[in-house]
């Protein structure tokens, strides 16, 4: 039992930080105060304000504390303590992926590319985008007004030819000498700037002047292009715009919680355009009060650098935050300009704020029945099986083509569903092309001949295939090192029906040597088919990653002494890849830069 009086006897009045520990000295809760002794001794009151503080208090054994200068940096120093200890009794914000970008790049043929990652590459960002759909729509759009190149150098360096894109209308092809001059081509890079800034107005004036230019001096053709061109952004304003106003950068963050979720709605304004929304699902515990989330969620979000967040000019938030003033001057500071938190908007942003509210209410009642589905599913799947408690669900996948780039993929399920951190994929080598027994077996290896922690070792392991590929996977774990429970684990074999529909599966039972047949609307089946999916699609995309990687290196990369400027003199000069594949040694060393030691190498290299 914790001897709070004595603790409290020798605690600070400073600002600072604190960190109560539970009997197996793991840190439980993290928290800041402005009087460290006022704020700990109201834990150990008679009457607590809510049940998760009660639960919190009975858990603690003891508490360290850090005095900080300013309550600021005590707020700091909090959400760094929250990363690295992730307590249970705080509010979590699980999300370490990056937000995509929109990159127009410096050249003397810019490009408009997607872009996610830290800013290395010497151009203009807009964004960020709340999700890579957004930013594949916006470069959609972009392609349709504006005729300024999206494809990669390595494509652009390479063209001695225009491609289809400049036959639709779609890229000006800067690629190809004569076909556009730099002051044209730089022109439109202009006009998709300002669209992306929002400046929409200026691009239909320039466009409008350019028209009457060549309506003046009787260049109809051109004319045309010009008028067709504001037509064609008037649209898309039309489209876009939510409402007239001009706004200023701002997130928008809107927050519901029923039945212990919590669902954080952030919606994205830059240069006066809607680009989105997300939500988020931050594991909470019980009770948690709403304020305090917001607060707490504010301050994860925005103060975790790693993850390439911008801050907005303004924050709207629909709850009041009592450290709303260190907040807006840790962000301040982090940015280099003034950043405001406002909880108490009007006017049109009080509008943006409902839609947000709305956005996320929607969106937890969608979590929260998905939630119960997946407990309804694996309550079936547990009665099926005769299994009384499943928390861990492995499924494994093989993905080629015609034997080739073979992939092997591992996801993973826990009882909560998809644990997609702990997903894996394997690369197969080695092996006979088409193989699938053999690659079967070289990914189970992989995965399970080491030793695993106990919480590592699944319940059940889901082999999609039939009898040929279950009875391999049995063979592979009797001859395994790790020691198994002897209840664990179960091999389920997956076997798609005759015309591979769902809802034909055969499910083939390694402990008992049965086959089963559920029905289409079996809660059990619909599980299984979740995983199976997963595992389906985990392989699928890395095996079309490494088919693509394998597609665009031409051969030559792997060729000591021919580099980029090599290549591209190859390529140019003998008419592409299948131009050098059908080079005499002689043709090739004529190619300037290519000696005719060099030349022998490359013919050899090729021809084996």
């Amino acid at each position: 039992m914790f001897d709070h009086k004595s603790f409290l006897k020798n605690v600070t009045n400073d600002a600072g930080v604190y960190r109560m520990f539970d009997k197996a000295d793991q840190v439980i809760y993290v928290g800041k105060a402005k009087h460290l002794k006022k704020r700990l001794a109201s834990y150990f009151r008679a009457n607590l304000s809510s049940k998760k503080t009660e639960a919190l208090v009975s858990a603690i054994c003891r508490i360290e504390t850090t005095i900080t200068s300013s309550e600021t940096e005590a707020l700091l120093l909090e959400h760094n303590y929250i990363k690295t200890y992730q307590p249970r009794y705080n509010v979590l914000l699980r999300d370490d992926k990056s937000y995509p970008y929109i990159l127009l790049t410096k050249e003397r043929h810019p490009r408009i590319t997607a872009y996610r990652g830290s800013k290395k590459i010497a151009g203009e960002y807009f964004g960020p985008y709340p999700h890579a759909g957004a930013v594949r729509e916006t470069l959609s759009l972009l392609q349709k007004l504006f005729p300024v190149r999206q494809c990669e150098n390595s494509v652009y360096n390479n063209r001695s030819r225009p491609c289809l894109q400049y036959q639709i209308g779609r890229c000006a092809a800067p690629c190809v000498s004569g076909l556009v001059t730099d002051e044209d081509y730089n022109t439109q890079v202009e006009y998709a700037r300002l669209f992306l800034q929002g400046k929409d107005n200026q691009v239909i004036d320039h466009l409008i002047s350019k028209m009457e230019k060549a309506s003046n001096e009787l260049d109809f053709e051109n004319a045309a292009r010009f008028r067709d061109q504001i037509q064609a952004v008037r649209s898309v304003m039309e489209k876009q715009f939510v409402s007239q106003d001009r706004l200023d950068d701002m997130d928008i963050i809107a927050i519901a919680y029923q039945l212990g979720v919590a669902c954080v709605q952030v919606l994205f304004i830059r240069q006066g355009k809607v680009l989105g929304n997300r939500s988020y699902f931050p594991k909470v515990p019980a009770n948690t009060d709403l304020a305090e989330l917001t607060a707490t969620f504010v301050g994860q979000f925005y103060l975790q650098a790693h993850q390439g967040r911008t801050v907005p000019n303004t924050i709207i938030v629909d709850h009041k935050l009592d450290e709303k003033a260190e907040l807006e001057s840790l962000l301040s500071d982090q940015v280099g300009r003034k950043v405001m938190i406002q909880d108490n908007s009007k006017g049109n942003k009080s509008k943006y704020l409902q839609l947000a509210q709305m956005n996320a209410k929607a969106a937890l009642t969608l979590k929260l029945k998905e939630t119960s589905l997946i407990s309804e599913r694996y309550l079936a799947l547990q009665n099926l099986l005769g299994i009384e408690n499943i928390k861990r669900m492995e499924c494994f996948d093989i993905s080629h083509t015609m034997g080739e780039q073979t992939i092997a993929s591992c996801v993973v399920f826990s009882d909560n569903g998809p644990l997609k951190s702990d997903y894996r994929r394997f690369n197969i080598d080695g092996i006979t092309g088409g193989d699938d027994y053999a690659a079967m077996e070289q990914a189970l290896k992989k995965r399970y001949d080491r030793e695993l922690d106990e919480d590592k070792i699944p319940d059940i392991i889901f082999i999609d295939g039939g009898k040929g590929q279950l009875n391999r996977a049995l063979q592979v774990f009797e001859q395994l090192k790790v020691k198994w429970d002897k209840n664990k684990p179960h091999l389920i074999g997956v076997a798609k029906g005759v015309d591979r529909r769902a809802g034909q599966e055969t499910l083939i039972l390694s402990k008992i040597g049965k086959e089963l047949h559920l029905d289409p609307d079996n809660l059990a089946l619909h599980l299984i088919q979740h995983i199976r999916d997963e595992s389906h699609n985990h392989a699928i995309t890395g095996h079309r990653k490494k088919r693509q990687k394998a597609f665009t290196q031409s051969g030559l990369e792997t060729i000591a002494g021919v580099g980029a400027k090599r290549r591209q003199a190859l390529l140019k000069y003998l008419g592409g890849m299948q131009g050098i594949k059908n080079a005499t040694i002689d043709e090739i060393a004529s190619v300037p830069g290519i000696s005719k030691d060099l030349a022998e190498l490359i013919f050899d290299t090729l021809k084996s």
